[in-house]
C-alpha cells in the first residue's frame, strides 16, 4: 500500500502530465490523466497530511473555527478549474459547471474557475446565473473586466435573438389561434 507521500506524488505527476497534454490540444487525455490523479489525491486526509508535515494552518480569524488548507487541497482546487476548461473545450456545459463549483468549494476566490462557470451556464442559457457571476467577478477582480465584459456581451446578444425568436413563434401561434376561431364561427 502506498504512503501519502507517494500518492501525493504520483498525483502530481498525473497532474503534470494533464497539463502538458492540454497544452497540446488532447483534451481527452488531459482529462483522463486528471481523473487519475483525483483518484489518488482524494483519499488524502488532512490528518494523513499533517503526519508529513504537509498543512499550512491559518491562524483563526476572530469567531472561525481552525481552517486548514494542505497542498491536496490546492492540487484538488486546481484539477477541477483544470477539467473545467477541458470540459468547456469540449462543450460539455454541465461538467464545466459541476467542476467549476467543485475547485469553487475549495477556494471561493478562484476567479478561473468562477469565470469558466459563469461561460458553461451562460452557455446552457442561465443567462441570469452566468450575468451575476460575471458581475461579481468584475466587481471582485477588476483584471478580469474586459473578457468579462466580452462574454457579457455575447451572452445578452444571444439573449435577445432568443426572446425575438420566442415572441415571433408566440406571434405566430396567437395568430394561428385567431383564425381558427374565425374559421370555427364562420362555418
Amino acid at each position: 500500500m502506498a504512503s501519502a507521500e507517494e500518492k501525493l506524488a504520483v498525483g502530481k505527476k498525473h497532474k503534470e502530465t494533464a497539463d502538458q497534454a492540454f497544452k497540446n490540444g488532447d483534451v481527452q487525455a488531459a482529462l483522463a490523466s486528471y481523473h487519475s490523479a483525483m483518484l489518488y489525491l482524494q483519499g488524502l486526509d488532512k490528518s494523513a497530511m499533517a503526519s508529513l508535515g504537509m498543512v499550512n494552518p491559518s491562524p483563526p480569524k476572530e469567531g472561525e473555527a481552525l481552517k486548514q488548507k494542505t497542498e491536496v487541497d490546492e492540487l484538488v482546487e486546481k484539477i477541477y478549474a483544470n477539467m473545467s476548461a477541458c470540459h468547456l473545450k469540449k462543450e460539455n456545459w454541465k461538467r464545466a459547471e459541476e467542476t467549476a463549483s467543485k475547485a469553487l468549494a475549495k477556494n471561493d476566490k478562484n476567479y478561473k474557475a468562477m469565470f469558466r462557470k459563469a461561460k458553461a451556464l451562460g452557455e446552457q442559457r442561465f443567462f441570469e446565473k452566468a450575468e451575476k457571476l460575471f458581475l461579481e467577478i468584475k466587481e471582485k477582480n477588476p483584471s478580469d473586466a474586459a473578457a468579462v465584459d466580452h462574454e457579457l456581451a455575447r451572452f445578452r446578444a444571444i439573449d435577445k435573438e432568443l426572446e425575438k425568436a420566442n415572441r415571433e413563434k408566440l406571434k405566430g401561434f396567437l395568430n394561428k389561434s385567431k383564425k381558427s376561431d374565425g374559421e370555427k364561427a364562420s362555418a
